[in-house]
């Protein structure tokens, strides 16, 4: 009888797909699963030591602001519903491992290529920091792209361009409400 050898998934890149580079990639799952094909992915990437290929993985989640007995309420919700965001460089390795982990039906691109998110969409989903230049100024109006104030309107009254934020006033229930918000959770409006 012959000696078999474990099959251990090697660690040097082998079978690069893309450009070597880590990427921010989306992978369809089952709805209500989120959480668990995170984990799913989590351990299968510490047991395989692919801990350099596979960086990160994400149910993107935000605070949303309701309002309930005259009051507002903030509940956390996930923002894409059926999908789990992945940081990684794609190999044949590390695509097999993803898209075959338990809950997963497939990455977000063309069959077996899967497209990465561009670092626009990567800021407007607010799952990594990214260096903004808004070229705000106090006065300046603003709208809420993410997080609970979503799609509200708002007035620039303080830049704070080492901290990436602004202190706002956005109109909610017919009043003015001061707010500190990131860079990265609006965008300017055109005057």
């Amino acid at each position: 009888m012959a000696e078999r050898e474990d099959a251990k998934v090697s660690n040097n890149y082998e079978g690069l797909r893309g450009d070597g580079q880590p990427h921010w990639y989306v992978v369809h799952t089952y709805s209500g699963h989120e959480d668990k094909v995170k984990a799913n992915i989590e351990k299968l990437v510490e047991s395989s030591g692919l801990q350099e290929q596979v960086l990160q993985v994400v149910v993107p989640t935000e605070d949303k602001a309701e309002p309930k007995n005259g009051k507002m309420v903030i509940k956390k919700r996930k923002v894409f519903p059926g999908y789990v965001i992945v940081k990684m460089i794609v190999t044949n390795a590390s695509w097999y491992l993803v898209r075959n982990t338990q809950g997963v039906t497939g990455f977000v691109g063309h069959g077996a290529d899967p497209v990465p998110l561009t670092v626009e969409e990567v800021r407007r989903m607010g799952i990594e920091k990214v260096s903004i230049d808004l070229d705000l100024h106090v006065g300046d109006n603003i709208r809420v792209i993410n997080g609970p104030f979503e799609n509200f309107m708002g007035v620039v009254e303080d830049v704070n361009e080492e901290k990436e934020t602004v202190k706002a006033k956005v109109s909610m229930m017919g009043r003015d409400i001061p707010v500190e918000l990131e860079f990265a959770q609006i965008d300017k409006m055109s005057r």
